[in-house]
């Protein structure tokens, strides 16, 4: 009814260009409708030279919904294909966050339900986290504030990461009886020595410029110059990937905060690269317990919190990943995502630690000995027909 009024107002015009853009319009507005509820989560707009993401849930530390994605995916692909769009810019709404994740009580809740919500919405964030890698236009990230779990697949893939004083980056999902997903397969392990190994099985968290010193960044910035970089990557005209770089080389040279400060990872890393380089994770306890060291057993006591399940086919994710593309990691992480949310953990996890909140999830197995081969296995086998493809 509501098409077929607007094609009586158009009657009069005699343009058949405005009535099809009319038309156009009406469509488009009746497609997005269906999304009016989420129009507001997530801002896509075009500004200057540049196609502009902003994540706009800022109460909710800008957490990642499955209409947020439906809504960047399609987006994303358009500006990839418009000559008139040189870059593409991803950036959090408020001080607080970049992007804290996935919002993962609402996918525990509907997996609970049987609901498809926990199909849907890890194979679509696997494909956006994929067209983020392979984009064909430079991809800006301005990682300012909490940058964790699916904030990190939105970010890290792109060809352009900006952390800021307050950038606080972690992979926490062992934690959670989940695993560092999102292509943490791939990006982990191809850091320096075994610093993705470590940063994964114990959800170290990351600040500042130590982002950027991790090689998770590409850039540091002071947060009071993010505006007027953004101002000038967007006044570029019809810029290079080379012009884009020098405008953040630019900034990043001139940034004084913590500069002179060590990686605070620095005097660890030969323990990290020692302990962490064995093949299970019993072996990286038995090392850790060897070292002996306050930093060792400070890793230990925290390893021991973690979801047994979780730390076993985390460390293999790492493994088998560091050979693999990111679309391979992909295809085995969804189906590590889809054998999590049949599991106990993963529910057991969100509700300890983001429902009730009392941080005593109670894991199944609770020991890491009766977490076999097999189980392990099982959480690696192939979906067949549900085997997210690209």
């Amino acid at each position: 009814m509501f098409l077929a009024m607007g094609r009586q107002d158009l009657c009069g015009l005699a343009s058949r260009f405005s009535l099809f853009k009319r038309t156009s319009i009406i469509l488009q507005h009746l497609r997005m409708s269906k999304h009016t509820e989420a129009a507001g989560e997530v801002l896509l707009e075009r500004k200057g030279c540049a196609g502009v993401i902003t994540l706009n849930r800022p109460k909710l530390l800008n957490a990642l919904t499955q209409n947020m994605i439906r809504q960047i995916y399609p987006q994303l692909k358009k500006w990839e294909q418009d000559p008139d769009t040189f870059l593409i810019i991803i950036k959090g709404a408020g001080e607080k966050a970049f992007c804290a994740g996935g919002d993962i009580k609402v996918i525990s809740e509907a997996s609970k339900a049987k609901q498809r919500l926990a199909q849907d919405f890890f194979r679509e964030e696997y494909i956006l986290n994929n067209a983020i890698g392979s984009c064909q236009k430079p991809y800006v990230a301005l990682i300012d504030g909490i940058t964790m779990g699916g904030g990190v697949g939105v970010s890290v893939h792109g060809q352009f990461r900006v952390a800021t004083e307050r950038t606080l980056f972690a992979m926490p999902e062992t934690g959670i009886g989940l695993f560092p997903d999102v292509g943490g397969g791939y990006f982990l392990p191809r850091l320096q020595g075994k610093l993705g190994y470590f940063l994964a099985l114990t959800g170290f968290r990351l600040k500042g410029r130590d982002v950027y010193r991790a090689g998770i960044a590409t850039h540091f910035v002071d947060s009071g110059k993010l505006h007027m970089l953004e101002e000038d990557l967007l006044a570029l005209n019809s810029p290079s990937e080379e012009n884009i770089a020098h405008v953040l080389e630019t900034y990043h040279t001139e940034s004084k905060i913590d500069r002179d400060k060590s990686f605070i990872l620095v005097e660890h890393m030969d323990k990290i690269n020692s302990c962490f380089s064995a093949n299970t994770v019993e072996q990286i306890i038995q090392n850790l317990q060897q070292d002996g060291s306050p930093f060792a057993l400070e890793q230990l006591k925290v390893i021991n919190k973690m979801s047994p399940t979780s730390l076993k086919i985390t460390l293999r994710q790492l493994m088998e990943g560091s050979s693999k593309t990111l679309q391979e990691v992909l295809t085995m992480e969804y189906r590590l995502s889809q054998a999590c949310m049949e599991g106990h953990d993963f529910h057991e996890g969100v509700r300890a630690v983001l429902i009730d909140k009392d941080q005593s999830p109670k894991w199944k197995p609770a020991d890491l000995q009766e977490v076999t081969k097999e189980d392990v296995n099982n959480y690696f086998k192939p979906l067949g027909s549900n085997d997210l493809e690209f």
